[in-house]
């Protein structure tokens, strides 16, 4: 059975590089797997506001959603960086989102 795709390529239209890394570690202190991409998505952007005691601070926060699995050898999507809109952001979180059999239906990257 064929599952509908829930994040379609026609509303990927945003330009990110993508940054991935394992999160195993080599003996030298290095990722044991690097992957860069360069790829379309459907990228929303977020701020807000952190009250802190000596002033405020706005932080800006994103979710990149991408039809399908990015990195296939990859069982998780945990660490490294995007490039969007000529800015670098730290993935905090990264999931992928799967059909009831087991294929991955597509990628969300939480980026701050």
């Amino acid at each position: 059975m064929k599952y509908p795709c829930l994040v379609p390529k026609r509303l990927c239209r945003t330009e990110i590089h993508v940054h991935l890394e394992t999160e195993e570690i080599t003996n030298l202190g290095m990722p044991a797997g690097v992957r860069d991409l360069d790829l379309k998505c459907n990228f929303q952007d977020r701020a807000r506001t952190v009250l802190t005691a000596e002033k405020k601070l706005v932080q800006a926060t994103g979710t990149a959603l991408f039809p399908g699995d990015i990195a296939p050898d990859m069982p998780s999507l945990s660490a490294g960086t995007v490039t969007v809109f000529s800015q670098e952001r730290r993935i905090i979180q990264g999931s992928k989102a799967r059909n009831p059999d087991g294929t991955v239906n597509y990628c969300c990257l939480e980026v701050m």
